[in-house]
């Protein structure tokens, strides 16, 4: 599993003109699921989510985790995090998961980071979604599972 991780002021997902997913701050995560990934790699990744210190504490150092910093998530599926450019112009995404293992593997991982106590608002999987969002810092993080960052 790959996640992109921005740290975030407001932002939302709409799907046709229609806001389906929204935060004030918090985390929003571009979440692309690989055709090789498990429930494992989904847990790894929600600890890494939960634990990851990117919010100020008092005296101004990233410090904080999600929780402690009272932020929420806005979780969008992104296959194209698995797209490989590396031969021509149009990428491949012969490593993506196909659409049914990923959906499984998102809503797991979604409802992981619910199961440690963060609020989770998504997109809706495999549409075609306009995201919203102010990067704040700009924070961002790349994680992996597989290569374990």
């Amino acid at each position: 599993m790959r996640i992109v991780v921005q740290r975030s002021g407001p932002a939302k997902v709409e799907v046709e003109g229609q806001t389906v997913g929204q935060i004030d701050r918090g985390m929003v995560l571009l979440v692309g699921i690989g055709r090789e990934d498990t429930i494992s790699d989904a847990e790894y990744l929600a600890d890494k989510v939960a634990s990851l210190r990117i919010f100020e504490d008092d005296e101004g150092k990233l410090n904080r985790d999600i929780r402690e910093s009272g932020g929420s998530v806005l979780s969008v599926s992104q296959f194209t995090l698995y797209g490989d450019a590396r031969k021509g112009r149009r990428p491949s995404y012969a490593m993506a998961a196909s659409p049914d293992e990923a959906k499984a593997l998102y809503e797991a991982f979604n409802g992981l980071l619910a199961e440690r106590g963060i609020h989770v608002e998504t997109g809706v999987f495999r549409a075609m979604m306009n995201v919203h969002l102010v990067n704040d810092g700009p924070v961002t993080i790349l994680l992996d599972s597989k290569r374990g960052f």
